[in-house]
């Protein structure tokens, strides 16, 4: 029996492929688990629609990723702190400080996208890589200040 699978299933297949299967194995286990239907053009039109519709929204999403990427790539923030003597901070420059700076900044981005090498715990110039999208990544200057 043939049928469209809809989730992936371990040693089978990933969703929207046809694959053969026993007519048993097909009613008792994944048409229950609604994992797979049966091929009909119906079925196969709502399944090649809802590929269509994730393809368009990864290729949104890409574009997105490297138009935030352009407008970032090269540009220097500066960020205020308090600091101690010989440069150093009172605490450390996380994530999400980043992040509200990017936001203030007129860029919409998530603390969990923000990489830093090693944790800003002084005064002056650290490169700072945000990964934007599986394929995008970029690479900017956060120049960390004392406040007084």
């Amino acid at each position: 029996m043939k049928v469209l699978l809809l989730e992936g299933v371990k040693g089978l297949g990933q969703a929207g492929e046809l694959v053969e299967v026993k007519p048993g194995y097909a009613r008792n286990f994944l048409f229950r688990r609604n994992l797979a239907v049966e091929v009909t053009k119906d079925n196969l039109n709502v399944v090649e629609m809802k590929q269509a519709a994730r393809q368009r929204t990864k290729e949104e999403e890409l574009a997105r990723a490297r138009e935030i990427a352009d407008a970032i790539s090269g540009q220097r923030f500066t960020y205020s702190a308090k600091a101690g003597t010989a440069g150093r901070l009172y605490g450390t420059v996380t994530n999400q400080n980043i992040a509200d700076l990017l936001r203030e900044a007129g860029y919409e981005l998530d603390k969990r996208e923000i990489t830093v090498s090693e944790a800003i715990k002084t005064v002056g110039s650290h490169q700072v890589t945000v990964r934007l999208h599986p394929e995008v990544s970029v690479t900017f200057a956060l120049d960390v200040k004392a406040d007084l």
